[in-house]
């Protein structure tokens, strides 16, 4: 564990609540000219997962900040021209390109490290490699196949060979078709300025701490390790030089850090009401959104149907700057179900109205439709029924 210097500042546990916001979007104006590049930019990456209720992950992320952007649109700010490429951080995300160099150490490493899992034929990474030269883009089916025919994870050939190729940072992922991946050459798709591995590990580490405190706004040691993947003693030994300043705040019993910039302002402006989706880097990590909002979220999606407590796919609501319930949304032609809602007391009934009925306006379904006797304060229900009109 790193040794903290004297703090810079002593925060409330309001004050941090509100900075996290800010750092993640949530306060304040949005940059609607900046649009969904500019919330990947500040965020410094957007989860990828294959689960869609309403609609992916890294399309309810823009969505959460922006409001309803078209999902054309999000697509587009991904996957059109050279903005972002597909990459191991946090999990599978979407990272701004300007981002590629600092990934050079993670690719070091797989490079270094000794074939694991799938086994490869000889002479299978060549031949995908020279089939992409050839031929362009292609998906791992175009390229020879995804599997072979046994399970799941049976990768064939130019699967293995093709993903190997995407660890080391020769292949770049240029896009989702259907939700396959599409690879190209790193060199096509990565501008020349920026396709390099000049910088040394120490370098790659400091400035993704240095990101990921900025866009936490203030973290625990393991807060901001997390966002990246990063270890501790990475993080131990790179956080001074990050320029990140070391603060105090109530309630956390831990060391915490802060981007500076995010101390010289008090967080003021508008807030988001939204849905959440469970992979946002507001709340993907458990133990800071119950340590910043007091509130217990586990996503259930792999949980056993009847031991689940707040639903499939539960979407925590965001108003005013907490978090004050949670849906488990599913579509049914042109009406979004709310299979199942949690409230915290009556005050959240409006906010999750609200937030069901601009959901349901974005995805395209005209009427937005609750189970009454799926709601946790049953009292509750008619009053929402009549929020959402």
């Amino acid at each position: 564990m790193t040794t903290v210097p004297r703090p810079a500042a002593e925060l409330s546990a309001d004050e941090a609540r509100r900075i996290a916001l800010r750092a993640q979007g949530f306060l304040g104006a949005p940059d609607r000219r900046a649009g969904v590049r500019g919330v990947l930019r500040s965020l410094g990456q957007v989860q990828l997962d294959t689960i869609s209720v309403l609609a992916r992950s890294h399309e309810l992320v823009p969505y959460a900040r922006l409001g309803a952007v078209g999902r054309t649109t999000v697509e587009d700010a991904y996957w059109t021209g050279t903005h972002a490429f597909e990459y191991w951080s946090h999990a599978a995300c979407v990272l701004p390109v300007e981002e590629w160099p600092l990934f050079a150490f993670r690719r070091r490493a797989y490079r270094g490290r000794s074939p694991w899992g799938h086994a490869l034929s000889p002479g299978a990474y060549d031949k995908v490699i020279a089939q992409l030269r050839d031929e362009g883009p292609r998906t791992a089916t175009e390229l020879g196949g995804a599997k072979n025919k046994g399970e799941w994870w049976d990768w064939s050939d130019s699967k293995i060979a093709v993903e190997r190729a995407l660890m080391y940072g020769e292949v770049v992922v240029v896009e989702r078709r259907g939700w396959k991946r599409v690879y190209d050459l790193a060199e096509r798709a990565i501008p020349e300025a920026l396709l390099h591995d000049d910088l040394d590990d120490a370098e790659c580490v400091r400035r993704l701490v240095r990101q990921a405190g900025e866009a936490l706004g203030v973290g625990t040691r393991a807060d901001i390790a997390d966002y990246h993947r990063l270890k501790g003693e990475q993080f131990d030994a790179a956080v001074e030089a990050s320029g990140l300043v070391p603060v105090t705040v109530a309630g956390w019993g831990k060391p915490a850090w802060a981007d500076p910039a995010a101390l010289a302002t008090e967080p003021r402006g508008r807030h988001r009401t939204t849905l959440l989706s469970p992979f946002d880097s507001l709340i993907w990590e458990r133990a800071r959104t119950e340590r910043i909002f007091g509130f217990t979220h586990r996503l259930e999606a792999y949980v056993p149907k009847q031991k689940r407590v707040h639903g499939y796919f539960a979407m925590p609501v965001l108003a005013g700057g907490r978090l004050v319930g949670r849906v488990d949304p599913a579509r049914e032609g042109r009406t979004l179900v709310a299979r199942q809602v949690t409230l915290d007391g009556p005050k959240a009934v409006p906010a999750v109205a609200r937030a069901l009925r601009e959901a349901a306006t974005w995805v395209g379904c005209d009427t937005v439709t609750i189970l009454p006797d799926r709601v946790s304060l049953p009292a509750l229900a008619p009053e929402l029924v009549r929020e959402l009109g």
